[in-house]
């Protein structure tokens, strides 16, 4: 009977013990789970884990580190109940280092003793003579790719750490490893799109304002020309014509400046679009029809920001010119093209739109565009009255079927 309910004590009490570390593991992994979808500072959750996986352990102390740019080294990034001078000398560790390495190697948790003397040694710590004993380390790992590795130093007399406790140490490990992989990416990605915002801007100011200065270089050279041979008419045209451009320009910088402080719609085309024809109506008495017959457009961001400033150029020429009473926008395919379709009743290219640079420049820039999604601008007058600027270029299926 006696031992009956000694058993039944065991174990009450090791229900008891589980309890303490289950509980604190489960809101662990349950925070870590989270936080694997969402924008946080890596090293800030690396360092807040560890004050867990140290009462998890029953440790006295314990480090966070990780893998440095050059894979050759691990990086402290955080530490609880070290002494400054350890501090000092420990803030980068070769990778292969004592336990820390066999956790490496082995993609393992490791417990050892040995390792303290050789710890010692290497950093002349009394730490490792009056406060540790023995200590683990827990790799981070994500897809057999080392990340970092939680040290934890345990005292004399602390209690073996049970294996539940050193398998969940695993699974901590994997998670946080999948958070530091994720934040990698996360910043890989920030940087391509970064590139990417560079090569837009590059190429909307080589494409307006810059040929425009070119333009502007040509002619006066030409009126360099007309003054040095005495020849007033070309000189008043090249004077005109170097005014104009620069009118131009002015409005062109204006427009970027416009462009990227109110940037494409981060929803996509289509509400950029939609945006972009109730600002138009708001400057027309125009009627505004927008019919869209297709009901995925699988275009790149770079596509997406070519289409709608063609579209935007389109409708600023209407807006200027055409006094229209009626202006559509359809959208539709034709086999494996895209074909957005910018039409109005107005004047028409012969009468209603000047053939002045400004105009001329504009048409350019959305031919360079439409070459950038290797495809085609017409612009032409309507049977009816009106003109009709029609953008073609290729689905990206169809880049898919030519094996681009």
């Amino acid at each position: 009977m006696q031992e009956s309910i000694t058993l039944a004590t065991d174990a009450s009490e090791r229900q008891v013990n589980e309890g303490q570390y289950k509980l604190p593991a489960l809101l662990a992994l349950s925070e870590i789970t989270a936080s694997l979808s969402t924008n946080v500072d890596i090293e800030q959750l690396l360092e807040r884990f560890l004050s867990t996986m140290i009462r998890l352990a029953g440790a006295s102390a314990g480090a966070v580190r990780v893998l440095t740019a050059d894979g050759k080294s691990l990086r402290l990034i955080g530490a609880i109940g070290l002494p400054d001078d350890l501090l000092e000398c420990e803030q980068v560790v070769p990778l292969g280092c004592g336990v820390c390495g066999r956790a490496v190697t082995d993609f393992s948790a490791q417990n050892a003793e040995k390792a303290v003397h050789a710890c010692r040694d290497k950093s002349g710590s009394t730490f490792f003579v009056n406060q540790c004993t023995s200590f683990v380390a827990v790799p981070l790992v994500h897809k057999g790719k080392i990340l970092g590795v939680y040290n934890l130093f345990m005292s004399a007399g602390a209690p073996p750490i049970p294996v539940e406790v050193r398998q969940l140490f695993s699974s901590i490990g994997e998670h946080l490893g999948i958070a530091l992989e994720n934040v990698r990416l996360t910043q890989e990605n920030m940087r391509i799109s970064l590139m990417n915002e560079r090569q837009v801007l590059w190429n909307e100011i080589h494409d307006s304002v810059a040929q425009t200065l070119a333009y502007m270089n040509i002619r006066m050279e030409m009126l360099r020309t007309a003054v040095n041979c005495g020849n007033a008419p070309s000189t008043e045209k090249y004077l005109g014509d170097l005014e104009d451009a620069l009118k131009s320009a002015f409005s062109q910088l204006r427009g970027l400046l416009t462009q990227f402080h109110h940037w494409m719609d981060p929803r996509g085309l289509l509400p950029a679009l939609q945006d972009l024809l109730d600002g138009t109506r708001k400057k027309t008495d125009a009627q505004i029809n927008f019919i869209n017959q297709i009901q995925t457009l699988n275009l790149t961001p770079n596509q997406e920001v070519q289409v709608f400033h063609i579209v935007q150029e389109a409708l600023a020429n209407i807006y200027k010119h055409a006094h229209a009473r009626n202006i559509l926008l359809d959208i539709r395919q034709i086999g494996d093209n895209y074909q957005f379709s910018v039409i109005d009743d107005g004047v028409g290219l012969d009468s209603g739109v000047p053939s002045g640079p400004g105009m001329h420049f504009g048409i350019n820039i959305m031919h360079g565009r439409a070459a950038q999604l290797m495809g085609s601008v017409e612009l032409s007058n309507r049977l009816g009255g009106g003109t009709q600027l029609v953008l073609k270029f290729p689905s990206r299926s169809a880049h898919k079927g030519l094996g681009s």
